[in-house]
């Protein structure tokens, strides 16, 4: 079995950031990126932008953390990560877009994220609503994290890259174990930084309009839980199946089942597990 923490001869693989030099090719000519910070270790990137956000901080922060101590998931579930073993970033956004229409801002962070992934290494990935990045086999390689207050919105992301089997939790997976190969985290980082800003703008500029932007469109194309047969696990611990039809213009899925048809915001989920038709 693995070790639960990296080899000595791992820590090759697992060169450091160049955070002045990313920086630098990330805000210069950037209408949306003020600044990227990259730290050795914080307790959690969006608890610290969320701070900043608080004193009133301008949209367009990038922070991301070698080794994030406390990061959380959704529902305040645990995120661990060897040091530099992944991508752990958070942003800091103002999105002036309808209330509703926020509940896309997670979603448009996935198919940023799908599309740097894919476009920079072989992996095949897929996005299971509403907050994470699944591998070919079904396995988590990276869950979105969108946290309001203070009128902004920080989504924080964390990427597996070349974390190994001993070192994920159960349904865990990276880039490494997928077959990417070696990974530059800098490269896949601006990629996704990138991809993140043109679809960001796009979409205030339209007030948050999922589908003349192509956002509807691309989201569905990515997301791997619509159309499937799902179970759909409520705060109180109730549950309902049925088949994933969309999402619709607020981010929300529509699942129609045997109770009828009902939208669900990710706020009002546990848990969405896909099931085998007819079980």
């Amino acid at each position: 079995m693995p070790e639960a923490t990296p080899s000595p001869s791992a820590g090759p693989a697992r060169p450091p950031l160049d955070g002045p030099a990313l920086a630098a090719e990330l805000t210069g000519g950037s209408r949306l990126w003020r600044s990227l910070e990259v730290t050795e270790e914080i307790g959690s990137t969006n608890a610290e932008l969320l701070a900043a956000a608080a004193d009133d901080a301008e949209e367009g922060a990038a922070l991301v953390a070698e080794h994030q101590a406390a990061g959380r998931g959704r529902l305040d579930r645990v995120w661990v990560s060897p040091p530099r073993a992944g991508l752990t970033v958070s942003v800091l956004l103002r999105p002036d877009v309808p209330a509703a229409r926020r509940g896309w801002l997670p979603l448009l962070t996935g198919v940023a994220l799908a599309e740097a992934v894919t476009g920079s290494t072989p992996v095949r990935a897929s996005l299971k609503w509403p907050n994470d990045l699944l591998d070919a086999d079904g396995a988590k390689l990276a869950g979105i994290l969108a946290e309001a207050a203070s009128g902004a919105v920080v989504v924080g992301v964390g990427l597996n890259v070349s974390t190994q089997a001993g070192e994920l939790p159960e349904g865990g997976t990276s880039l490494a174990l997928a077959g990417a190969g070696p990974v530059d985290r800098g490269a896949l980082l601006l990629a996704f930084l990138r991809g993140l800003e043109r679809r960001y703008l796009d979409w205030v500029a339209a007030l948050g309009d999922p589908v003349g932007t192509g956002l509807a469109r691309d989201y569905l194309a990515w997301c791997s839980t619509v159309g499937a047969e799902v179970e759909v696990t409520l705060p109180d611990g109730s549950a309902r199946a049925g088949t994933a039809e969309s999402v619709d213009w607020d981010g929300r899925l529509v699942v129609r089942g045997p109770e009828g048809t009902v939208a669900l915001a990710s706020g009002d989920v546990r848990h969405v597990r896909t099931r085998a038709p007819g079980s």
